[in-house]
């Protein structure tokens, strides 16, 4: 125990007259100029107090510029200070007020009692309170709640400069925007149209079916360069690429939140539902209707998966991967499972499907070999996805060659059959998703006013807004026609053809998986090497509808033969950098069932 120590604890007299090795802590919460100025001032003060008190010997200072008071953990300074208060580096600290030391409550009564117990004295000069007085913690205690309440208040002018800040679409953020340059002068974002190009190319492809990888694969190879003028792209940057709004010409806000006005810990919010989008006053890159297409197959490959804990965590999936998994049925009546069949040089994972009979049942020869009539088994060879995809592509040419004269044709089609005017109604889909967007949008307002982050005012009428929307949306929801009858339904011709013309795209260097999800019923090897596809008319069919998928009772309407010159022509139009020999590949055989 050391002699500061044994002052404290009544072996003794407390001395403020005795020799002291203090130090000195400033603290200013933004690094503005006019802040900078009052650090200055703070040290200079400092200085000042040192006349007055001879008997102090200054050991250090600390100074944590630009941080928010609230959570001492935040500020290297103050936290590098307690450390050498626990090395006996000195025995006093010197501050101006309470506020400086910290507007936490809980943390400033902490802290102080842990320093008391490694003899470190705290001096408040301007509220008088020394820690190691009689009432010392009593004051300090009413002084730090009044520092606490005054964080709160500035708090709540945050937030609700935030909101004015929202409606007049103020851009956050450093403006760091592929795609973008940031007008400052203006405050408004300026196209770069090298850059934008690229933007265009990554929302164009994601609508035609690639996935995030694909796109990267693609960029890298085209050496499209991203924001910082390097050939580098990751799955990270083209998903966020994909999210933001921006690129249509809207800011969005409400992406994430602070905990409390304590800690001021950033949350990042999963709830896309209560995002907040206003139109902004600059150029967008894309339409709004690309933008939401691509937002819709995003969401279509997420899924929100519910931990032991309770939480939800989102995880995206690959629609190829389980889309074959889907569609593949083995000749023994066996469902098929994805593996790894190798990986590439750098590290990409080829896939191939095998059938579930043949995993877990001894082979077919060996079966046979020892006479195990009772032994289930199969003998169906694993399939490389690249073959099933190099099919998939040779059928819907054959199917499709010409088809945007057929799209064409179907579209007049259609139209020609309407009696008349053709008449419009609205479904009652999207009114009642609207209304549940509304219903979470007030969880969340109540979420908000819990945790202090919204005045009882404005939370008030935020909620009267949402009910006279969703009450609005109900008398729509009334007003909806009876449906009428398939005959007489108006379809948009123009919308049709432009989702068909995008999906049935057969000449790119790979389907949709869109387009094969949609039309392909089940794919079978029926033996090694030829392959039956069965077709359907774009409707798929239930469960119960598929219960007997391999029978087929017609002749295929198509079958042709694939060989090693037309493997290795795809293979190469899609970059597949493994070998491929003549030695060891067979033809495949394809029949077409509708």
């Amino acid at each position: 125990m050391n002699i500061t120590q044994r002052m404290y604890f009544g072996q003794f007299p407390l001395d403020k007259d005795r020799d002291r090795r203090i130090v000195f802590y400033g603290r200013v919460s933004s690094q503005h100029e006019a802040q900078v100025d009052a650090l200055g001032n703070q040290m200079q003060w400092y200085d000042d107090q040192l006349r007055y008190h001879p008997n102090w010997q200054v050991v250090d200072r600390y100074i944590d510029e630009g941080i928010t008071g609230t959570s001492a953990k935040k500020r290297p300074a103050f936290m590098k200070m307690l450390s050498d208060a626990k090395c006996g580096k000195f025995d006093l600290i010197v501050t101006r007020e309470v506020c400086r030391f910290a507007r936490n409550t809980v943390d400033t009564l902490q802290i102080t009692r842990e320093l008391r117990n490694f003899g470190v004295e705290v001096f408040f000069v301007s509220d008088n309170i020394w820690t190691m007085d009689g009432d010392g913690e009593l004051r300090l205690s009413i002084m730090a709640t009044m520092a606490q309440e005054e964080s709160r208040k500035i708090s709540e002018r945050v937030l609700a400069g935030q909101k004015i800040s929202r409606q007049n679409g103020v851009l956050y953020g450093s403006g760091n925007i592929i795609g973008y340059d940031r007008d400052k002068v203006n405050r408004t974002y300026v196209i770069n149209e090298e850059q934008a190009a690229t933007i265009r190319m990554v929302f164009t492809l994601y609508s035609q079916g690639y996935g995030e990888k694909a796109i990267v694969n693609e960029l890298s190879r085209l050496g499209r360069k991203d924001g910082h003028g390097n050939v580098s792209w990751s799955c990270t940057k083209i998903s966020r690429i994909l999210r933001n709004a921006t690129y249509m010409g809207y800011v969005c806000y409400n992406k994430s939140k602070v905990n409390n006005y304590l800690e001021k810990k950033r949350i990042n919010n999963l709830d896309e539902t209560s995002f907040v989008y206003v139109k902004g006053n600059f150029e967008p890159i894309i339409s709004e209707a690309l933008w939401h297409e691509c937002e819709r197959i995003r969401k279509s490959r997420i899924v929100n998966l519910r931990l032991p804990d309770g939480e939800t965590r989102r995880k995206g999936i690959d629609s190829t991967k389980y889309l074959w998994v889907a569609k593949l049925r083995c000749r023994c009546g066996s469902s098929y499972r994805i593996f790894n069949w190798r990986k590439l040089k750098d590290g990409t994972p080829v896939f191939g499907y095998q059938c579930n009979m043949r995993t877990v049942n001894p082979t077919r020869s060996f079966v046979l070999a020892h006479n195990m009539t009772e032994q289930l088994s199969c003998d169906a060879i694993s399939i490389p996805e690249w073959k099933l995809e190099l099919m998939a592509k040779k059928i819907f040419e054959k199917v499709w060659g010409n088809q945007n004269k057929a799209i064409l044709r179907a579209c007049k089609m259609i139209e020609s059959c309407q009696n008349g005017k053709a008449t419009t109604r609205m479904s009652a889909a999207p009114i009642q998703g609207q209304i549940e967007k509304i219903k979470k949008r007030k969880l969340n307002y109540a979420a908000m006013r819990a945790d202090g982050e919204l005045p009882r005012e404005e939370y008030q009428a935020l909620c009267k807004q949402a009910d006279d929307e969703i009450a609005r949306l109900e008398q729509e929801l009334k007003a909806l026609s009876p449906a009428p009858e398939p005959q007489t339904v108006s379809s948009d011709m123009k919308a049709i053809y432009d989702f068909l013309s995008q999906k049935v795209d057969v000449h790119g260097a790979r389907l949709a998986p869109e387009l094969i999800d949609q039309f392909v019923e089940v794919v079978t090897p029926i033996a090694d090497y030829t392959y039956r596809w069965k077709l359907n008319t774009g409707c798929k069919k239930s469960k119960e509808e598929r219960a007997d998928l391999m029978a087929v009772s017609e002749k295929p309407i198509l079958t042709f033969t694939i060989d090693f010159e037309t493997a290795k022509r795809y293979r190469e139009a899609n970059k597949m950098p493994h070998q491929f020999r003549r030695a060891a590949w067979t033809d495949l055989t394809v029949e077409v069932y509708l």
